[in-house]
């Protein structure tokens, strides 16, 4: 019989990150699955109380017609076990079903910086985690390989505590190859882009007035444009745009990565969509220190699926 993996989706950018590497993998059996939670967690999931989370119903709905439109295989929760390989988007929660299992794990995008919650929970073993958001990527140590975006994402990684003989350089799909995005249907060209984040949808504070008058500042007489963050409230977000901003243009569905590609300025938060501008040499303006945006930025090897399948196969592989 054929070995089986089992792909652990979450976001889009996640679930299209797993389908691309199970791709260079077709000579094993997949299965696909949302992310999902156990106990307590799995309480909250179906109260509703964890909507802002990768495990909660919309993005685990959105996840599964991703999964059968494509008609990919679909084990929801892992049922299906045995597994020979798991490969998930993250470590930050690690469900029960597959910590006996061979674990490889993809960094999906950029990670969030050092908090006090983030001192707090790896100060405090028994706390977990996911308290601290992406933060905590990469420090579990319960897989044999991290696949991450760069060279300098090793050296993040290294400082903040994971085994760096077990993280791997390979890239990271969808942003491998930031310039497939300049050939687009996009309509517009030449304007200030505002990427908005979805801080207050994850429970936390955000200065959206403030946000939106930056923008607008910084836009000046040129036209201005938001893209609003998947998860967000949309008429909440929308109708703060209308009284801050008049005239901008608000767009709630659509690629984000090809609006970057025709704008001349991009504004954004705490967003992977920064690499985007960074690869394509637009002036930015992010909560993250640019400089420092410029070391992680991802390889633009256009082939990081393919190199995190190789890392699946050696792990697969090895006695």
């Amino acid at each position: 019989m054929r070995k089986r993996i089992f792909f652990i989706c979450g976001s889009m950018n996640q679930t299209t990150q797993m389908h691309q590497i199970s791709k260079h993998l077709s000579d094993y059996e997949h299965s696909f699955s949302p992310y999902y939670c156990h106990g307590f967690d799995e309480i909250l999931r179906k109260l509703g109380l964890i909507e802002f989370t990768i495990a909660g119903n919309k993005t685990v709905d959105r996840c599964l017609t991703y999964l059968r439109n494509h008609g990919l295989a679909i084990d929801y929760r892992g049922k299906n076990q045995p597994y020979d390989l798991v490969v998930t988007c993250t470590d930050v929660y690690l469900q029960r079903n597959i910590r006996d299992n061979r674990i490889v794990v993809v960094q999906e995008g950029i990670i969030d910086p050092e908090s006090i919650m983030f001192r707090l929970v790896k100060r405090l073993k028994f706390l977990p985690r996911w308290m601290a958001d992406t933060a905590m990527t990469g420090l579990s140590d319960a897989y044999l390989a991290f696949c991450v975006a760069s060279e300098g994402y090793r050296d993040f990684f290294i400082r903040r505590g994971a085994p760096p003989e077990k993280i791997v350089v390979t890239g990271i799909p969808n942003f491998d190859n930031c310039r497939q995005y300049c050939t687009n249907d996009f309509p517009y060209k030449r304007y200030v882009l505002a990427c908005t984040s979805a801080l207050r949808e994850v429970c936390k504070r955000e200065d959206r007035e403030a946000f939106i008058r930056r923008a607008v500042e910084i836009a000046g007489n040129r036209k201005l444009v938001f893209k609003l963050h998947p998860i967000e409230n949309v008429d909440r977000a929308t109708r703060e745009i209308r009284a801050l901003a008049p005239g901008s243009m608000v767009f709630s569905t659509g690629s984000a990565e090809e609006m970057i590609a025709n704008c001349d300025v991009l504004i954004t938060r705490f967003s992977s969509t920064a690499f985007v501008g960074v690869a394509l040499g637009k002036e930015i303006y992010s909560d993250f220190d640019i400089d420092e945006l410029r070391r992680l930025m991802p390889l633009q090897n256009g082939s990081a699926a393919l190199n995190i399948a190789h890392v699946c196969r050696r792990v697969l592989e090895e006695k």
